[in-house]
């Protein structure tokens, strides 16, 4: 009897052991390395295969559906998700350097070098620095914007350890790919605010315009949004740093026609801000990729998409989970092939 009462009360427990598996709600913890104090969370088990979201510009890790992190947890992957340097809970352990966005933004302009005070393989060496802060050795890489960028940076810098890359909504950085409108390139810079209403407001409009055409935003709900990651944090200057680093940045060509990792490129038919020939570039120069166009996808996680992206990437993931047979053939992408 005592048998039978186990095993009942085992299995009307399994739903909520799944359940607290894929909690988003785990706390956010912290980690020291040189220059920063990541904030991250780690959702799964850790004796799952790790895949670490890296977010795009501005973006904290709330910004990561959490439908979408669940999705991905019960596929059987620990889920690692943070704040990049200067957004969100993360801070500086040595203040970074100074430099103005409007001056350098004229010399991007103008088709000469910019100064950033830090690059995007500094912010994908963080990355690399927090999954070997978990003892993480081997581990799966998704990427979207500006985090798509810098994901590209770690498979370089470190290719016996990423197992696969998804890329989405991002870009090779190469010259000659369309370019946004100037209106939203105004909307994207405009970091400064005087109070919190102006700055939701500001961020509202941003949101807005990084939309979907075939989608009708409810203004209230992007509002909403944009406190959520206020209250949380709120650093305009850090963005502005962030942006500088992406201008700074060299075409990445060289560097994808040596990268060896599997990768998925996933990329909207309605993107305002990297129009669709971006990801079409970018999986083109990635040998052996894979291509996924999403019909009146934008540059945004939005409601109505969440289902056409969780059909593409989730597939992919589960197929390269335990493969890591593309290992043997690989070595790091040396410095000097990076410009």
């Amino acid at each position: 009897m005592r048998v039978f009462i186990f095993l009942a009360a085992l299995l009307c427990g399994l739903p909520s052991l799944a359940a607290s598996r894929c909690d988003v709600n785990v706390a956010t913890q912290r980690v020291d390395l040189d220059q920063v104090s990541l904030a991250y969370q780690s959702i799964g088990r850790a004796s799952d295969p790790a895949l670490l979201l890296v977010m795009g510009l501005g973006g904290q890790l709330i910004h990561w559906p959490d439908e979408v992190v669940v999705a991905l947890c019960e596929q059987g992957f620990r889920v690692i998700r943070y704040d990049n340097r200067d957004v969100g809970l993360s801070a500086w352990r040595q203040a970074p350097g100074s430099a103005n966005l409007t001056f350098e933004a004229l010399r991007y302009k103008l088709g000469l070098p910019v100064a950033a005070p830090y690059s995007l393989t500094d912010m994908a060496a963080d990355g690399l620095g927090l999954m070997d802060a978990l003892h993480v050795q081997s581990f799966h890489v998704l990427g979207v914007s500006m985090g798509g960028m810098i994901a590209q940076h770690m498979a370089a810098m470190a290719p016996q350890r990423v197992e696969s890359l998804t890329l989405i909504m991002t870009t090779s950085g190469a010259e000659g790919l369309p370019a946004p409108s100037e209106t939203l390139v105004q909307l994207l810079s405009r970091r400064s605010a005087p109070n919190r209403e102006v700055a939701l407001e500001q961020q509202a409009d941003l949101l807005a315009a990084l939309g979907s055409p075939m989608v009708v935003d409810d203004r209230q709900v992007l509002l909403h949004q944009a406190a959520v990651a206020y209250d949380r944090a709120f650093n305009p200057e850090g963005v502005k740093r962030q942006i500088m680093a992406i201008m700074a940045e060299p075409s990445r060509v060289t560097l994808l026609n040596q990268l060896q990792v599997p990768t998925l490129v996933v990329h909207g038919t309605a993107d305002p801000l990297l129009p669709v020939m971006h990801g079409v570039h970018l999986a083109a120069h990635i040998r052996g990729s894979q291509l996924k166009l999403i019909p009146g996808l934008a540059h945004r996680f939005q409601e109505a998409f969440k289902e056409p992206l969780l059909g593409a990437v989730l597939p992919y993931l589960q197929q390269h989970r335990e493969d890591t047979s593309h290992w043997a053939q690989i070595e790091p992408v040396q410095a000097p092939n990076l410009l």
